[in-house]
């Protein structure tokens, strides 16, 4: 039997004991043991969970709905409420697809599409450095796969000529913005490299960029002019959207086969009509948001200039990596920062390569330039 104790023992050792923080939330600041500290850590990068304004006008509207706080079943039984179907239309109708389909989460998502839609002749050719989630799908599928250089195209084009001929389908598969890195995707080469051969999908993930990118917030996709050929794109709702839950663009066909075969949104209790109705909200909302992007996009340069050679020369993004290094070092560094007041991370492995420990800075459209200047000089 295994000695779970001793290997706790061992992550203590090695530095990577992870534990829950206890923590209070007041907006963009943080409570923890006392010290009140600046998030530097958090996905609601346009800062719309916190929005008491957003929160009363929904409130309100909540009030009117009648709308349950839990729907009690899966979407196939009784659970599928109208407002699933009212978001899912409005969804497809904004980025101009056919169909979108909601699921409770990126993770669900992520490890429920691809088992679905693969078989062992299907091959799927992944990013390096795609999200866990993603690597759990592709791993559940069961299908062959190959992870080409991070964002290396000419490997990916060599990978397609390849296999293009042995496999009766591959599927292509990218996040659009990086979670530990911040850099990001070309997705405009991806589609002419997929527009190739006729027995090739793309797949994006853009958890990290709907909302914050594009002229819309509907993501990397849109900034780059190519959502309507990328054949399954998947995004989440709780990150920038202040909320929870993912969703995908995709045909009218693949929408069908999903609801008949994807086992985490058929054996799942859906998400409370409330919580879709909040969603629904703040998306009919996402084009408004304009000057929060600008503020985000602002604030994020200024710090990556000033990480330029430690990290933050890597984003492009408001992910902003500052690599440390040896696991140690980069918590010692986030305890000093905290004890300044700015709550930030370690990211160490696995989630991260071993000797690149870093804090992940994760920003939002709330937090000021005077404020970010300050951690700059703290750093």
């Amino acid at each position: 039997m295994k000695d779970y104790n001793d290997i706790l023992e061992k992550l203590r050792a090695s530095g990577n004991l992870r534990s829950l923080p206890d923590i209070v939330h007041r907006g963009k600041w943080i409570e923890k043991e006392g010290q009140t500290m600046l998030n530097l850590s958090s996905n609601d990068y346009l800062g719309l969970s916190s929005r008491q304004d957003l929160r009363d006008e929904f409130i309100e509207q909540l009030q009117e709905s009648g709308l349950p706080f839990s729907s009690s079943s899966s979407r196939l039984l009784t659970g599928n409420f109208m407002v699933y179907t009212e978001l899912e239309e409005l969804m497809a109708n904004r980025f101009g697809r056919e169909a979108a389909l909601l699921f409770n989460s990126g993770y669900h998502a992520n490890t429920g599409i691809l088992p679905a839609l693969t078989d062992k002749q299907s091959l799927i050719l992944a990013d390096k450095l795609v999200h866990a989630s993603i690597i759990d799908g592709i791993l559940l599928s069961g299908a062959p796969y190959q992870r080409y250089r991070h964002n290396d195209y000419e490997h990916l084009e060599q990978l397609l000529a390849k296999y293009v001929h042995v496999y009766e389908q591959i599927i292509i598969v990218t996040e659009s913005i990086f979670s530990m890195d911040g850099d990001i995707a070309d997705l405009g080469r991806l589609v002419s490299l997929k527009k190739r051969y006729p027995n090739v999908w793309l797949y994006v993930d853009e958890a990290h960029a709907i909302g914050v990118r594009g002229e819309n917030g509907l993501g990397v996709a849109e900034e780059q002019d190519c959502i309507r050929d990328i054949d399954l794109l998947v995004g989440t709702f709780g990150k920038a959207l202040g909320s929870m839950g993912a969703y995908l663009l995709c045909s009218q066909t693949v929408r069908e086969y999903l609801i008949n075969t994807m086992r985490p949104l058929i054996f799942s209790t859906a998400l409370p009509p409330a919580q879709i109705a909040w969603t629904k909200f703040l998306f009919e909302r996402l084009p408004s948001f304009t000057d929060e992007r600008h503020r985000l996009a602002v604030t994020s340069h200024l710090l990556s200039e000033a990480l330029k050679g430690k990290g933050g020369e890597i984003s492009a993004s408001h992910i902003i990596p500052f690599i440390i290094g040896e696991n140690e070092d980069c918590i010692q560094t986030s305890l000093y920062l905290q004890r300044k007041g700015f709550y930030c991370l370690p990211v160490r492995p696995p989630t991260v390569p071993k000797g690149t420990a870093r804090i992940r800075f994760s920003l939002t459209a709330d937090i000021t330039e005077e404020e970010i200047r300050f951690m700059i000089n703290e750093l």
